[in-house]
């Protein structure tokens, strides 16, 4: 749980150049154009889908088929429906699914031309007319969506960490219309399926192998069907976002490199177990930090550094500048002038006895050594740009896609075997709207890595910067404040209520607040953890480090 400790140091937000205004304002026109074509489209297929439906309302009951017509009928709309559906999803969940779509479109299209009596029943028979004119309309309202989000959100959508993320939204407001959907129509899906129970039943008992061998056969072509429709569908819309969040080097070489950083620190700790060895002061006293580092972190700043594949050799001064820049080693050396009593005892002339006693001076050295870990984590901020900061973001939140590499890591758990799980926000609190706009910003970036000093969605955040982020989207204007700064701006309050702040102490080493959330009602906290994410705020970590609610003015 880190914070940035240079509130005034912060970069400026994104956006703040405006030396390409007028290419930008004909590329705006140039959307609202396409935008306004697929409004159209989505509009006139809707006109065609109230059509299809009123014409298949009005039909004379058709002849009843029989049993082994209408199962095969159901279960090609059944298939065909299911892949249209996943596509669907997967168009609301990425804007990148729009060419895998255009693609299986054609390609329908080709095989609807090689069989023409097919491409004439669909067109003539009024319910198969209905189930192709629903088709094309959810297709034109995922288009007309996904370019209006795109329009709306253009901060959420101009950066590859950002696509990669923002899909989260879209995949739960998705979900929730399905099951909404699912609901309404459990009723009359029950009708269905008990009719059809009821024919297959009968054929089954007229003809039980011929029913074992449809069975088989139905099974294995909507196994066939399915698995080549999401290979081909999943293929074509995440091999672009893979690409861009994979480490480019070689596995030789990332493994070399983290052997080569580790190598660096084991020469730091041999030389610290044998300081005694081979200095030779007084005394000496230790102030050592941990000798280590996690490999994910190294090899996402080397990634982001150095762009297209890189080799061990051409790293190592990267290496070397990285350690250097995170292990800080002082060595303090006091000289003491101390003395010690020196007798001297001799006999004079007459046998008598003396003892003179005296000061001898000496130096005294008192060493002591002090080791800093800066942290690797912390680094990125202080050595990079905005485009390096948003390319070591997006390795993170991934890890390169290579969670392989280092499974002992403990970001393998918390982004990829055990991520955290998601939370639904009541509706209820929703009616306040001052909250529903906060909550609205906020979650546009849940999933998203914690950052050191990150303060936009390109960049990603850190807690501060993800809940400065938030307000300042959301109707204030506070600019980019630390933790401390944000609750000085607050009004401290007891009973907290959906929308205010939530501070902590003590979560790392530092002066004032160390760490913020966003309060959102039962006892539960949105902010940016690692990743950002929903915690409770009963838990015993939250509960020793607690400090105050805060109400923003």
């Amino acid at each position: 749980m880190n914070e940035t400790a240079n509130e005034a140091g912060a970069r400026p937000g994104p956006g703040e150049d405006t030396s390409g205004q007028a290419g930008q304002k004909f590329r705006q026109e140039s959307t609202q154009e396409r935008l306004n074509k697929s409004k159209l489209r989505m509009e006139k297929r809707g006109g065609k889908l109230e059509a299809a439906r009123e014409k298949l309302a009005n039909q004379k009951p058709p002849k009843r088929p029989g049993p082994v017509k209408r199962v095969g009928r159901a279960a090609g709309r059944g298939v065909h429906g299911y892949v249209h559906g996943k596509l669907f999803q997967v168009e609301q969940d990425n804007v990148g699914t729009e060419g895998a779509h255009r693609s299986e479109m054609v390609g329908e299209a080709a095989l609807r031309g090689g069989a023409r009596f097919v491409k004439k029943r669909v067109r003539t028979h009024p319910a198969r007319a209905a189930a192709h004119a629903e088709s094309s309309y959810l297709k034109a309202q995922a288009d007309y969506q996904t370019r209006k989000l795109a329009q709306e959100h253009p901060e959420a959508m101009k950066n590859a960490l950002s696509r990669q993320w923002y899909k989260h939204k879209l995949k739960k407001q998705y979900q929730k219309k399905e099951r909404e959907a699912a609901k309404q129509g459990t009723k009359a899906a029950g009708k269905t399926t008990a009719a059809t129970g009821r024919a297959v039943a009968g054929f089954v008992r007229r003809h039980p192998v011929g029913a074992l061998i449809l069975v088989a056969c139905f099974l294995l072509l909507l196994i066939m069907q399915s698995c080549m429709s999401q290979m081909v569908s999943l293929g074509n819309t995440t091999v672009g976002a893979v690409a861009a969040s994979t480490y480019p080097a070689e596995d030789g070489d990332l493994l070399g490199a983290e052997a080569a950083y580790a190598a660096l620190e084991a020469d730091l700790r041999g030389y610290l177990d044998s300081y005694e060895s081979t200095h030779s002061y007084d005394e000496y006293h230790y102030d050592l930090d941990e000798i280590e580092h996690d490999p994910y972190n190294l090899l996402s700043i080397l990634c982001a550094l150095h762009e297209g594949a890189w080799t061990v050799d051409e790293v190592r001064d990267t290496l070397q500048m990285l350690f250097d820049r995170q292990y800080i080693l002082t060595e303090d050396v006091v000289v003491e002038r101390r003395y010690y009593i020196e007798h001297d005892t001799w006999t004079d002339e007459d046998g008598n006895t003396h003892t003179d006693s005296y000061r001898v001076y000496y130096d005294y050295y008192i060493c002591t050594v002090t080791l800093e870990n800066f942290n690797l984590s912390k680094l990125p901020i202080y050595i990079m740009g905005e485009e390096q900061l948003s390319r070591y973001a997006l390795f993170m939140a991934t890890l390169g896609n290579r969670p392989d590499l280092f499974p002992g890591s403990g970001y393998v758990g918390k982004y990829v075997t055990n991520p955290p799980p998601d939370y639904e926000v009541p509706e209820e609190y929703l009616a306040d709207e001052r909250f529903a706009a906060i909550l609205a910003e906020a979650e546009k970036y849940i999933g998203y890595p914690y950052v050191w000093g990150g303060y936009s969605p390109s960049t990603s955040f850190d807690c501060s910067g993800f809940v400065s982020w938030v307000i300042n989207h959301s109707g204030w204007a506070v600019g980019r404040l630390g933790a401390t700064s944000l609750y000085n701006i607050c009004t401290p309050v007891s009973t907290p209520r959906p929308g205010d702040l939530v501070f902590f102490v003590g979560t790392y080493d530092t002066a004032g607040c160390s760490h913020c959330g966003i309060y959102v009602g039962d006892g539960i906290m949105l902010h940016c953890g690692d990743p950002i994410q929903y915690s409770n705020l009963n838990s015993s970590y939250w509960q020793a480090h607690f400090y105050a609610y805060g109400r923003l003015p």
